[in-house]
């Protein structure tokens, strides 16, 4: 591990424009960290579908697989002020990879699936818990990446170079989604192979990311924790209420937010229940849309280094918007050719367009979106209230977004969720126009 990050060739680093000593060792333990992570991320891009098509997963549980991987950020403000505390935030990190991560090399020992039966109620709740406490890392390597990459990059190659790594990323997904369909194809019980295998990728991902050198301003904190808790709702509620450009682009957030976790769940069942499709397919799905991804994600990592985000953020929620809309067509219009075992869609592969567009946005606003409305040292404390709104906006969204289907079916569910990205969309134009950002 310590010899494949130091070979990285330094002369790929004039790609990027001139970096310092400092910069070029950040960059390439970045770039490796988000190859590790993206081919753990890779291997769970089905596990939704796994979990209903295989293991026969109710759509409420799947409503709260999904749920989990947001909703842990309700506690990004707790997470925040214990890191605080911690005089080695690399220590801290590695015991959360192995304590949250490691628990996936249990699903070697899961039965194995016989027909068409899925496995007991039993194993369902083990999966949601393996995963829940999987996701809850989130809440302390997420804002930890921001402040490990603020405070070792320039400000004008920030949003260039987590482009390029985030497009490295993009394609070790690739790659991973794609061996992950064909290995579900030939057998459905493989998820046990590879779900361990993540474990360990996952655990090695944060090991290669506490390499990077940790710059913070000491502190001495006395207070209790709770108290110290307090305080820092205190703080979102006064960077909320102060930062005008920060606070519509949050409410924009909300917005899409909800509009993409209330749909997310749904086009999962959509998969199922509407296209009818097998695993190789939804894998093929995934990788035409991470692949547009690919190719689009250094553009935006430029185009958000020179534009303000609510203005990126346009774009973003747009084709988002688009991809619903083409989703929501699919069902009315389903014709589709077929190659070799892959069921293709007509309409669905403008959707995909649309949505590859999207997915190479979003994780740079997403990411790094909140850190232009603050200055360095206050990076941790804007993440923070961008990771709680997500995590608050979770708590709901999914469940709303399964009942509005099983109640009134996908038309009205998708209707919903371009709604609100049209309001979001509408507020970022209003915002960007009538209220300048002053960092």
């Amino acid at each position: 591990m310590k010899f494949y990050a130091k070979s990285l060739p330094l002369r790929a680093m004039n790609l990027f424009g001139k970096l310092n000593q400092q910069e070029a060792r950040t960059f390439r333990l970045h770039l490796f960290y988000s190859s590790i992570d993206g081919i753990a991320s890779g291997a769970l891009i089905l596990n939704e579908f796994i979990f209903i098509k295989s293991l026969k997963g109710s759509n409420v549980q799947l409503a709260f697989l999904f749920q989990f991987s947001m909703v842990v950020f309700l506690f990004a403000m707790v997470a925040n002020e214990l890191m605080r505390r911690f005089s080695n935030r690399k220590r801290f990190l590695r015991i959360t990879g192995i304590i949250t991560r490691l628990p996936l090399v249990g699903f070697a020992f899961f039965p194995s699936i016989t027909g068409e039966q899925g496995l007991p109620e039993i194993y369902h709740l083990i999966f949601l818990a393996v995963f829940l406490l999987f996701h809850t890392s989130k809440i302390a390597v997420v804002p930890s990446i921001n402040q490990y990459l603020k405070g070792n990059y320039r400000h004008q190659l920030f949003g260039k170079l987590f482009g390029y790594a985030t497009t490295v990323n993009k394609i070790a997904v690739l790659v991973s989604t794609f061996v992950v369909g064909e290995l579900l194809h030939l057998n459905a019980n493989s998820y046990k192979v590879f779900y361990p295998v993540v474990g360990v990728l996952g655990v090695v991902s944060v090991y290669q990311l506490t390499k990077i050198e940790f710059i913070q301003k000491g502190e001495r904190i006395t207070k209790p924790m709770w108290y110290a808790v307090g305080d820092s709702f205190k703080r979102i509620l006064c960077i909320v209420r102060q930062n005008v450009p920060f606070r519509h682009l949050e409410i924009g957030f909300m917005l899409y937010g909800f509009a993409w976790m209330s749909t997310h769940a749904v086009v999962t069942i959509f998969y199922k229940e509407a296209l009818d499709v097998n695993y190789p397919t939804v894998a093929l799905y995934n990788i035409i849309f991470n692949l547009i991804a690919i190719l689009l994600l250094p553009l935006f990592g430029k185009l958000i280094g020179s534009r303000d985000p609510r203005r990126f953020a346009i774009l973003t929620f747009g084709s988002l918007m688009l991809f619903i809309v083409f989703t929501a067509l699919t069902e009315y219009f389903p014709y589709y050719f077929e190659v070799g075992y892959y069921k293709i869609y007509y309409l669905f592969l403008v959707a995909l367009f649309f949505n590859g567009v999207f997915t190479g946005s979003m994780p740079i606003l997403w990411g790094i979106g909140s850190s232009y409305f603050c200055k360095p040292h206050e990076a941790a404390d804007y993440q923070s209230v961008h990771l709680f709104l997500t995590g608050l906006r979770a708590l709901f969204a999914p469940i709303i977004g399964i009942q509005l289907y099983e109640w009134l079916g996908f038309s009205f569910t998708y209707g919903v969720g371009v709604l609100l990205l049209v309001i979001a969309i509408v507020l970022m134009v209003f915002s960007e126009k009538h209220f300048r950002n002053s960092n």
